[in-house]
Order: C-alpha cells, then structure tokens, then sequence
C-alpha cells in the first residue's frame, strides 16, 4: 500500500552509527531508525545474543512461562521501579495495553464510561485506540468515528487539567509523553511532571506516561520521568528496547496493580524467547558501556555547540531536548534540510515543518557528534541565509 512517501534510497548494511546505501554511499545515521537503534548497527554483543537464541528456540507461546521473558520483565521493573510488565510488539500496543489498563481501572471503581486526560501535541500510536489519544487531526482525518473518553488539554497546563477534573466526573486516568516528539521535541518541565503527580493521587488516578521514544536510555536515564522525583502507575516503552528487533511493553505499578487478570489482554509474538534475548542485549549493553552517561554527554555537547553556533542567525529560534533527542527549531519551513543533509552524509528528520530532530544511536562518539555539528552549523546557516 502506498502508506509511505519514501525518500529516493535504500541501504545495504550498518556498521555503529553508519550506514551505507546500495550505491556504496556513507551516512551518520543520527536518526537511529526514529529512535530504534540505542546500540546502532551490527552490535557485537546483540548480534551475538540474536543468533545464539535463534539457534535455540525462537517462539513458543505465552500459555507457557518463558524464563527469558521473566528475567527480561525483572530488569525493566528494576531500571523503572515498577512491578509487571506486558509484552507487545511494538510502541502502538504497548499504549493499547495502557489504555485498556485504564478503562478496567475505572469500571472496576463502577465508572460507565471512563476518561483519560490526553495532551495537545502528544502521538501515542496509528491503532484506533492509540490514534483516538493522539493529537494530529493530519493522522486522524477519514478514521472516524474515533474512540470516544479522550479529554485534551495543553502540555506543561496544570490549570487546565485541575479545571478538566472540575468539569469532567469520569476522569480515571492522565497520559502524556514526558517529551513530546512527533510534534518537535517538546519536554514536559519536571515541576509540571510533579503537579501532575499530585493531580493523580488527590483524585486517586492512573498516571500514564509514554516513553516509546524517550525511553531505555535516550534522555541520559533509563527512563526520561526519572529526570523528576515522580512514579507512574503505568509506563509504556518500545523503539530502543529491542535495537530494531519489535517488542513494546507496558510497565505497571500503584494503583495500576492487579487491576488486569487473565483473559484481558493477549499477544501471540509478545515477549517471545527470541525477543526476549534481544531486549536482554540492549538492556545489559546500555548499562555495561556507560550508554546513558555518554548520552547525556554528547547530547550536551550538541545542544550547547548548535546554540552557540547559530545563536546569531536570523531564522534560528532554539535547541532543546535532553541527552540524545534533541529538536533545533527555526522561524521558517525547512523540511528540504532533509535532502541536503542526505547529500551531505546526514540523516535527519524535520517534524512539524519546522524541527530538526536529532535521535543518534547512544554510542556516538565526540568525533561523530562533531560531524553532526559540523554538517548542521554549515546547513543550517545556508539555509536561512539563503531563506
């Protein structure tokens, strides 16, 4: 189906933050495949782990304990401070799981039609559950009728979701993404997360955050919420988890505990031993190399030396984001930068006509963070010169 505009290329292998097309072409992939690939491509350690557990056992099934997947939901509860995990596939069911979570929550307290509190800009997935939670009216558009029991209110708002409550007596649950990304890379402030926090427990609601894009390092912590002193009840990741291999999951703790029992919820391919190993290798890479510490690290380096270098240009308004996702903002329309970069040796993205995202696999290194400043500072200053 004609589902992708797909840009004229298409690459043959990987090797760390590189990736090289058909043709012989090199790119710093600073990308990851939209978050991805924490580890880059052609890990030692997590090709290792795929093919050793391919030759053993790839798939069984969730009617039966699968111990990788135990150890695999132990490590996650560990890094997050939560207590069980549901295995999905992918970011999109890992936030249906979530939202199911909430809706059991509220008819279990006698609630006919529960509410969840959703924000403006957020993405939380293309399902009919997850798209009827997303902002983009552009992702929405022909899908009605959408899933009704969605309230939106304005990101880093505390009064508009304690006026929401006021107005609204179905209220179960609060979700957000703790940096938004497909809207331009806009972080929640750690104050707002705390108020949030005091909402969910004054009203004894589930507090839901989505880390699909933030999560398993890419912030410079495991988890981005980890930036603030708060707790969720219910925690979704997916992306980075698996470095390219599909597995989401959907984390709960709090209020959020016991509220599902069997025969709520399912996945055939969830948490499979195969799966399971690969998020074991992503898992224990991004803790034995100092993954999250060299996040923050460059990340720094490359925020502070893009605010510096284009501090002066007409057309530039800021970088923000935490360790290695970061959004450079101008005043002016720039998604053609996707394709000069490109022809520079730079993959990138432009979200919301105006953001360049940055999203490099955490093992960069300072020389590979400073082509990146480098080929940005040059772009960038050509472009609105020219604009």
């Amino acid at each position: 189906m004609p589902t992708y505009n797909r840009y004229p290329i298409a690459f043959d292998h990987g090797e760390g933050v590189w990736l090289y097309d058909t043709a012989g072409n090199k790119y710093l992939d600073a990308i990851s495949g939209i978050a991805v690939c924490p580890l880059g491509h052609k890990h030692p350690a997590f090709t290792k782990a795929l093919i050793e557990q391919s030759q053993k056992l790839i798939h069984t099934t969730n009617l039966y304990s699968i111990p990788l997947q135990e150890k695999f939901a132990a490590k996650l509860c560990q890094d997050s401070g939560m207590q069980q995990v549901f295995f999905g596939n992918s970011g999109t069911e890992a936030n249906e799981a979530a939202i199911k979570v909430a809706r059991m929550y509220g008819h279990n307290k006698g609630i006919a039609l529960p509410q969840i509190i959703v924000m403006e800009g957020a993405f939380h997935g293309r399902s009919m559950g997850s798209l009827s939670a997303t902002y983009n009216t552009k992702h929405q558009e022909g899908f009605a009728p959408l899933l009704e029991g969605f309230l939106r209110v304005p990101l880093n708002d505390v009064e508009a979701i304690d006026k929401c409550l006021s107005e609204n007596s179905g209220v179960v649950a609060i979700m957000l993404e703790p940096i938004q990304g497909e809207s331009g890379i806009n972080p929640c402030t750690a104050s707002y997360l705390e108020a949030v926090q005091a909402l969910c427990d004054e009203h004894d609601l589930l507090y839901i955050l989505d880390e699909v894009q933030t999560g398993n390092g890419r912030t410079g912590l495991y988890f981005s919420f980890q930036h603030s002193s708060i707790q969720p009840d219910v925690l979704t990741t997916a992306k980075g988890l698996g470095n390219g291999f599909p597995v989401g999951a959907c984390l709960i703790g709090g209020r959020a505990i016991d509220v599902m029992q069997p025969g709520h919820h399912g996945s055939t391919f969830g948490g499979s031993p195969l799966a399971s190993a690969a998020g074991l290798a992503v898992n224990q890479a991004i803790h034995d190399e100092n993954l999250m510490q060299n996040a923050q690290q460059q990340g720094n380096k490359i925020r502070t030396a893009l605010q510096d270098n284009l501090a002066d240009m007409s057309g530039f308004k800021e970088v923000r984001g935490l360790g290695l996702m970061l959004g450079i903002e101008l005043s002016i329309p720039c998604g053609e930068l996707v394709n000069l970069a490109r022809e520079k040796g730079l993959l990138i993205t432009v979200q919301m006509d105006k953001v360049i995202r940055l999203l490099p696999p955490l093992i960069i290194s300072d020389a590979e963070s400073q082509i990146i400043i480098d080929t940005l500072t040059l772009l960038i200053k050509e472009f609105c010169n020219e604009h």
